[in-house]
């Protein structure tokens, strides 16, 4: 039992060290200000770079992998073919990562599901039963991790957004999830400075693609 406590009072010292580190914070709010303003290729992935030195350098955060699979998801927008496989596999790693740090994580879930979901447009009449089932499961996951977190249904409206009507998808379907993101987004609060926050702006565009004729 006094085992127990000192080591959770170790772990808890740990944290508050962490927390209250300027410099790492200071790196991290930075960075992610930058990342919140652009969705250039070599922007990306010098932030992606960054955000790796900076994971290297706090092995015990996960929020420095989490940013450099994201840089590295959204360079999957910029281009096409094999490329695309080739950043998702690198966001993939940098999860791993993440995950390793802070299991079970619905942010990290969520950036899981998104980057199954990019690997669907290399060939969507290939590859969309198999990702997009994949990508639908994982974020699934993220909702049951927080079903606070207005991400995984902003990702559920995209993935009805591009997927025919035939198929199960639809601006009707897209929009329903689109509302319920853009809900919970205006009663989200991060969880600090550098928490993640993005995707209001993207559930508001999409909603209103969803609500033009």
């Amino acid at each position: 039992m006094r085992k127990t406590i000192i080591i959770a009072a170790l772990l808890g010292i740990t944290n508050i060290i962490n927390a209250q580190n300027p410099k790492y914070i200071a790196a991290m709010e930075r960075n992610v200000a930058t990342l919140d303003t652009t969705r250039d290729g070599a922007i990306l992935q010098n932030l992606a770079n960054t955000f790796e030195r900076i994971g290297s350098a706090e092995k015990t955060e996960w929020l420095p992998q989490y940013y450099a699979a994201y840089c590295y998801i959204n360079m999957t927008y910029t281009t096409k073919g094999s490329t695309i496989d080739t950043y998702c596999d690198k966001a993939e790693t940098f999860l791993k990562k993440a995950d390793s740090i802070n299991p079970n994580n619905s942010e990290i879930y969520t950036l899981k599901a998104q980057a199954s979901s990019a690997r669907i447009s290399v060939s969507p009449m290939t590859r969309g039963q198999k990702y997009g089932t994949m990508a639908a499961e994982i974020r699934e996951q993220a909702k049951k991790f927080d079903p606070a977190n207005p991400r995984p249904y902003y990702l559920e409206g995209t993935g009805y957004f591009y997927t025919p009507p035939m198929f199960g998808g639809g601006k009707d379907k897209a929009k329903a999830s689109f509302e319920k993101a853009l809900t919970m987004f205006e009663t989200f609060k991060p969880a600090s400075s550098i928490a993640p926050r993005w995707g209001k702006n993207s559930t508001e565009y999409f909603l209103k693609q969803c609500e033009s004729k």
